[in-house]
């Protein structure tokens, strides 16, 4: 049994009937937003092509747009095709590229920034929950901080189910989190270090919520994504600087010239490390932090807000929020130069002719 939908991506055909929710919704509503959502990326299917979702699985979008690149591809478990782009009307296994996932092949995704084998289970209450378990951390970037990926992850998790069954959007969960943002650099400002803590701890977790719940309910959306990332960027600096004034209530303000050195470092340091970022993803069509493994695992603590903050807990721990700033700067000046040597290497290594590749790409080669 199929239905044929029409979506703004082209004509959708869904395979048989399943009445398991997921994310609190209906596994052929999941897939229609996936469509949905492929158009308004800017994805096509190719003429006399159709899209083909299997409702008694759920699977990694990664596959979606993996088919979408290539007409004719179809992704199959043994003999049961799960999701492709496939000529309408014909037989899916007789599709040009028959891809069969249960061999545990893995592939790389570079929106993700992971290496790792593409989840597909089949849909029923017994596996509802562990699947969206599996969907969650499959929306998890592989290359990140220490704090999201190894810290908070079950409680995000808990939080991102509930917000799902409440109907909250991610931009909901965004207001909440900019708000606590802001509650924590006035806090901050007056050397109120703890409850500053636990109002900018909060803001982290639901900055990890808000983009789970997104790519879950496939929610995604421009403004959303511009306030997300609009408040990451731009937030830190503020922490930190307000940070420093606030020490005048500990009895600890530092002096007009140490002061000033310190803010230059953070704040020259961090615009920095984000423009050398910004000029490897340029010039390479990658994030830097996927080059090589020493770059993937520099990640986990390089000088963002998340490992800066670390530092900032130890120096609350002992009573010095002052050390803590001051060890922030230098932290930031070594991540600086780290940076700023890879990105020279990187250059060095293409004006020797050798190509810039990822050791996660070179990784998914080698699995397929």
């Amino acid at each position: 049994m199929s239905q044929l939908l029409s979506t703004t991506l082209g004509p959708v055909r869904l395979l048989g009937e399943n009445a398991t929710p997921i994310w609190g919704m209906s596994n052929a509503e999941r897939d229609r937003r996936m469509a949905e959502s492929a158009a308004k990326s800017g994805s096509t299917l190719a003429t006399g092509h159709e899209l083909l979702f299997n409702l008694a699985y759920a699977f990694d979008p990664l596959l979606l747009r993996l088919a979408l690149e290539t007409p004719g591809t179809i992704f199959v478990w043994g003999a049961k095709p799960i999701v492709g782009q496939v000529p309408q009307g014909a037989d899916p296994l007789t599709a040009a590229h028959v891809i069969d996932l249960s061999d545990g092949r893995k592939l790389y995704n570079r929106q993700l920034r992971k290496l790792e084998q593409p989840m597909v289970r089949e849909l029923t209450p017994e596996t509802r929950r562990e699947i969206e378990r599996r969907s969650y951390f499959g929306a998890y970037k592989g290359v990140t901080d220490l704090l999201t990926k190894y810290l908070w992850p079950e409680l995000a998790l808990i939080l991102t189910r509930s917000a799902a069954q409440l109907k909250m959007t991610p931009n909901m969960v965004s207001v909440i989190g900019v708000t606590l943002c802001l509650v924590a650099t006035f806090l901050f400002a007056k050397g109120m270090y703890w409850s500053g803590f636990l109002s900018g701890f909060i803001f982290m977790v639901l900055d990890t919520v808000d983009g789970k719940l997104a790519r879950c309910t496939i929610t995604s959306s421009k403004w959303g994504n511009v306030i997300d990332h609009g408040v990451d960027l731009v937030h830190p600096p503020f922490w930190w600087y307000f940070w420093g004034t606030g020490l005048v209530y500990w009895g600890l303000g530092l002096s007009a010239g140490t002061f000033t050195f310190i803010m230059t470092a953070v704040i020259a340091g961090y615009v920095l490390q984000r423009l050398i970022e910004g000029m490897f993803l340029k010039d390479f069509k990658m994030d830097i932090h996927v080059w090589r493994p020493f770059d993937s695992q520099f990640r986990l603590i390089t000088a963002r807000r998340n490992p800066n903050m670390v530092i900032l807990f130890v120096s609350l721990l002992f009573g010095r929020p002052d050390i803590g700033l001051i060890a922030l700067a230098w932290w930031t000046i070594l991540s600086l130069v780290v940076h700023a040597v890879r990105l020279a290497q990187a250059y060095g290594v293409k004006r020797s002719g050798r190509p810039i590749t990822s050791w996660m790409d070179e990784a998914g080669a080698a699995a397929a």
